[in-house]
């Protein structure tokens, strides 16, 4: 009997070129943003900040990719699951570096959790976009 089980986990070049795909989305859109990778445990894996972005979004991006990454769906998908469950709705939203709005996306391939991305600086419609161009420069979707 085996007592592990085997992890796949997005590689170093799949994590990079999602970021800059993401970047590149944003300079199309006219906005600065931070974009983040993370393995699929929510390990940082890749990371890239447009000059001028905001100091904040930095922390807020990675989150984003490690929420996505950690539950499985889109952060945007929060609203849906938090309501109708009070304890929940109060609870989840200050769990430390979780991310109750959109921008993280989770990155799957062939079915299987990968990572996650998150992007911010930009509205969470925005941000989501540019995720969402952040996997299609993986030949993945949402």
């Amino acid at each position: 009997m085996s007592h592990s089980v085997e992890q796949r986990a997005i590689t170093a070049e799949a994590a990079n070129a999602a970021v800059v795909a993401a970047v590149a989305r944003a300079r199309e859109l006219g906005i600065r943003i931070n974009a983040a990778v993370t393995d699929a445990s929510g390990v940082l894996a890749a990371f890239l900040r447009m000059p001028g972005a905001f100091l904040h979004s930095v922390d807020i991006a990675i989150d984003k990719a490690y929420t996505a990454a950690g539950f499985g769906f889109a952060t945007a998908e929060w609203a849906q699951v938090l309501k109708g469950d009070e304890a929940l709705r109060l609870g989840m939203p200050v769990r430390p570096r979780n991310v109750v709005f959109g921008g993280g996306l989770p990155i799957r391939e062939a079915g299987v959790l990968i990572g996650g991305i998150g992007v911010s600086g930009g509205s969470a419609e925005q941000d989501a976009e540019c995720a969402r161009a952040g996997l299609a420069a993986l030949g993945l979707d949402q």
